[in-house]
Order: structure tokens, then sequence, then C-alpha cells
């Protein structure tokens, strides 16, 4: 299974006299939120994972993310319903599951591992213990150089989409790729236009909610792909994004006014030794089951 694409994979945890397992001294729960292009249950990418979590943790309880009533609605979705929205449909799911309910990991993929940083922020009952982002976009994007997925005339939709306008109220409310697109050339108006990001980032104020629900986390692990040609700029995986003004030069996020600000608490989180950056050596979403298995199943178990 060498050079695994990632997404999200779907599982069911076995029940003891009506009673979770992991009540009873079972693994901790896994929710996955799969990335743009993608669905919950593909077997070509989320099935590949499904199966190799469940061989390394026998027992666990994962919860794949549909977001729709169809495999096709939910890779649909990842193009097309507002994220703000998603996240109240994922958050009442998260909240009526009897297994989640002690608490579980998260492990998001591309831009699965911004929206689970939202859920943490927005949805703390029940807690997330780990927070796993692997490709994640945590200050967004500026470039649309690659999209996945079968339907190319989605990917010219979307790239023109962009173009035309990225912070029209119509645009923000119907493309999930513009609530997360961050123009370093317009942070004004990327700062009052953007609906999503601009909220979870704490660019318009400080949600204190928002701040003390995210220093929860035990481990907020982020992974930045070393030969990204997806995510521009890819120093973004890592809360990296380009210095204001321009875009080329990008500043890590230990030089954001993020961070040294700490309008999120990533700058305690930092010092209290909870943020871990990793690096793999590929191309977006690639990696080999040893890999995921020596850098990744860590924090799962």
């Amino acid at each position: 299974m060498e050079g695994l694409r990632l997404g999200v994979f779907a599982l069911g945890m076995m029940v003891v006299c009506g009673t979770p397992v992991q009540e009873r001294g079972g693994p901790l729960p896994l929710v996955i939120w799969h990335g743009m292009g993608d669905s919950c249950c593909n077997p070509f990418s989320m099935g590949s994972i499904k199966k190799l979590v469940e061989q390394q943790i026998p027992g666990i309880y994962v919860l794949s993310l549909k977001i729709g009533n169809t495999i096709a609605q939910d890779m649909e979705n990842s193009f097309f319903l507002n994220v703000n929205k998603q996240l109240d449909l994922v958050c009442e799911q998260l909240s009526k599951d009897p297994q989640l309910q002690n608490g579980y990991n998260g492990m998001g993929f591309s831009q699965g591992g911004q929206f689970l940083r939202a859920v943490v922020q927005k949805c703390p009952s029940p807690p997330m213990k780990n927070l796993i982002s692997i490709g994640g976009q945590h200050q967004g994007v500026y470039g649309f150089p690659q999209c996945p997925g079968e339907s190319t005339y989605i990917c010219d939709l979307i790239r023109k989409t962009l173009n035309a306008g990225a912070y029209t109220k119509f645009v923000q409310e119907h493309l999930v790729q513009a609530e997360y697109w961050h123009d370093p050339l317009n942070e004004d108006l990327y700062r009052n236009g953007s609906i999503f990001l601009a909220d979870i980032n704490q660019e318009r104020g400080i949600n204190e909610s928002y701040k003390r629900n995210l220093q929860t986390l035990e481990k907020f692990v982020m992974v930045k792909f070393l030969k990204d040609t997806m995510v521009d700029p890819a120093d973004s995986e890592w809360f990296g994004f380009y210095k204001p003004g321009q875009s080329k030069e990008t500043i890590t996020l230990q030089e954001s006014s993020l961070y040294t600000e700490d309008r999120l608490g990533l700058k305690e989180m930092d010092k209290a030794g909870k943020l871990v950056f990793l690096g793999a050596d590929g191309n977006h979403l690639q990696f080999s089951e040893e890999w995921f298995n020596e850098n990744i199943l860590p924090f799962l178990r």
C-alpha cells in the first residue's frame, strides 16, 4: 500500500452489552473528514486507510464523515456546500453518536484538516483529544494549481469563479474553496469577506471560546507535504503563509501576528509542547504505509 492517496475512511465499533468499547478500555474512537473531491468511502483512498487502521488498532470505532445522503452528494458537497452548514451537520452528528461521548481523536485530510479544527473550536462536546491535520491548509490558499477528482469541468469552474471574485457574497456562500481563499495582496478584503477562515483564525476579533476550546487538545499534529504541488503555499499546512502584501516570500507560524498576538492560543500550545510539525516527503496526500504507521498511529492509540 505504498504511496497511499489519502482522504478518509469509515468503520464501525463493537458495542458490548450496550456500553461503548472505549468505556471498557478499548481504543479511543476516531473521526475522519476527507478532502476536496473525495468522499467518505472511496475504496481506492479512504477504503485503504480504513483497512490500515483496522489492522493496526483492532476494535477501533471510526466514523468517516459523509456530508449528504449519498457518496455522490458527499463528493459534490466538498465543492459546493457552505462550510458553516457542513459544520452544523457534523457537530450535530458527533453530539448524537453514543460512541463518541467520552472523547475521540480527529484526523482530517487536506481541507478536512481545517474543517476539523473548526469543529474543535466551535463544538467542544464531545471532546476531541488529538487533532491530526494531514495536508490541511490552516492559513488558507492563494492559488489553485491542481484539482483532485474525475470531473475536470468542476476544477475549471472553480478556477474561473475564484478569479472572478472570491469574496463576493454569492461565491462565499456557494463555493467551499472560496471560504478558505486567502489573498495576501488584499488582506482587508479577505478579513471582511471570508465567512469561514477569517472567522476561525480570529481575523476580525477574538472569540475567547475558540481559543479556549482549541487549547483543550492534547496534541495538534500538522503534516506538511514537502513536495506539495497542489497547495499554494504549502507552508499553510504548518500554519505558515505569505508575508502580507506579496505572494512570494512566506513566513512561519511563529513569525505571524496570529502567533505573536496569540489570538488562537497557538503560542501557548507551542510552549506546552502541544503542537507537532511533521513532514512527509511526497506530493499532496501521498505517503507510504510505513510512514503512516510510524508517524500517525502513535497519536491514535
